[in-house]
């Protein structure tokens, strides 16, 4: 026995099962005595066991096993507590974190998710190029929150960066900027869509309020057929489509000029997209389509962030990424109905990326 050895204790920890039937193993645990403080103390076994009385290969198994159930089922299966089992998929979700190392982003998203009523926000940034989100924080959607990423990457990591996806919202743009001059800034084309979408959304209650009797009939209820793509509306919405557009000049015409609008991501020179913007600002003289007006303005005014996209290189970075995760978060968050453990929602997104590995 070592000389600061105190005394031995035995405990029952649960290990992986061995078929049907449960294995525990004994271990033997020292306590041992300080040689600075004098105090005593077991001795260290983090290596080996994940809590007092679980080893750490068979919380990374119920770990993995929680990336195909629920925490509930997984709980009932295994006769645990269903804390216990949350927190074993969070030393297995840290497991794989830990795996992945070091990160060196070149092109990177950034967006805001919601974590709770009340305009309650976190960051998450994701590698594009890896299709992997990379951080999690901030107490906001602030310049001051989106610098802590920064200050997480480094300034050698930052400097590598060529270009930073985002939506127009000053803040990030702002903190980009600062931390990573070098890096070009492109506007997601699925947030400048939802400003689109709104104003075309404007149109239609403007035109609904405008007219009234038979007329109203033609518009109530075709907000969705106005909005969605054409290849995804049925034959029947088509139809009706057809019948409101004919009806109906002034949404006729905000229509075309929607559908037209798409066809700014195909140009492949920023020469010809300015040109293209151009004539489509054009197309808007004298019909009095205020929303489309203040549209047109947004983008004047964010146009090199906009045109960004006509690079050839940044045309091979997967925009839709960042808008899939954000679905993502939020079916996290529905099937952790009720847990507030927001530790626990920042390793759910950060590992979602990674592959899954076997214990044994």
């Amino acid at each position: 026995m070592h000389r600061n050895t105190y005394d031995r204790r035995f405990r029952l920890v649960r290990d992986l099962p061995s078929g049907d039937k449960r294995v525990y193993l004994e271990i033997e645990i020292r306590r041992v005595r300080c040689p600075v403080t004098g105090k005593i103390k077991f001795e260290d076994l983090e290596a080996i066991l994940a809590s007092p009385h679980a080893t750490k290969r068979y919380a990374l198994q119920i770990g993995r096993r929680c990336t195909q159930c629920t925490i509930k089922f997984v709980a009932k299966e295994e006769r645990l507590d269903w804390k216990t089992v949350k927190d074993y998929e969070k030393i297995y979700m840290q497991e794989k974190l830990d795996r992945r190392g070091e990160v060196h982003p070149q092109v990177i998203g950034v967006d805001e998710v919601s974590i709770r009523k009340g305009h309650t926000y976190r960051i998450v940034v994701s590698d594009l190029e890896k299709k992997e989100p990379i951080w999690f924080g901030g107490q906001d959607r602030s310049t001051e929150s989106m610098d802590e990423f920064w200050a997480w990457l480094g300034p050698q990591k930052a400097q590598e960066i060529r270009l930073v996806v985002m939506d127009m919202w000053s803040a990030f743009e702002e903190s980009a900027k600062r931390n990573a001059p070098q890096a070009a800034i492109l506007y997601d084309k699925f947030h400048l869509y939802q400003h689109l979408s709104k104003a075309m959304d404007d149109v239609r209650k403007t035109e609904y309020a405008r007219v009234s009797g038979e007329d109203r009939k033609f518009i109530k209820g075709q907000r969705y057929n106005l909005l969605a793509h054409p290849e995804n509306l049925s034959e029947g919405s088509r139809k009706s489509l057809q019948i409101l557009l004919s009806a109906n000049k002034r949404l006729n015409t905000a229509y075309v000029l929607k559908e037209e609008f798409g066809q700014l991501w195909d140009c492949r020179k920023s020469e010809t997209a300015k040109k293209f913007f151009e004539k489509w600002k054009q197309s808007l003289r004298w019909q009095r389509l205020k929303p489309f007006e203040k549209f047109a303005d947004l983008v004047d005014s964010h146009w090199e962030g906009i045109v960004a996209i006509c690079e050839s290189e940044n045309r091979k970075v997967s925009l839709g990424y960042v808008e899939g995760l954000n679905n993502k978060i939020r079916v996290f968050q529905r099937k952790a109905y009720g847990l507030r453990d927001e530790e626990y929602l920042r390793l759910k997104v950060l590992s979602s990326g990674l592959p899954d590995f076997f214990t044994w």
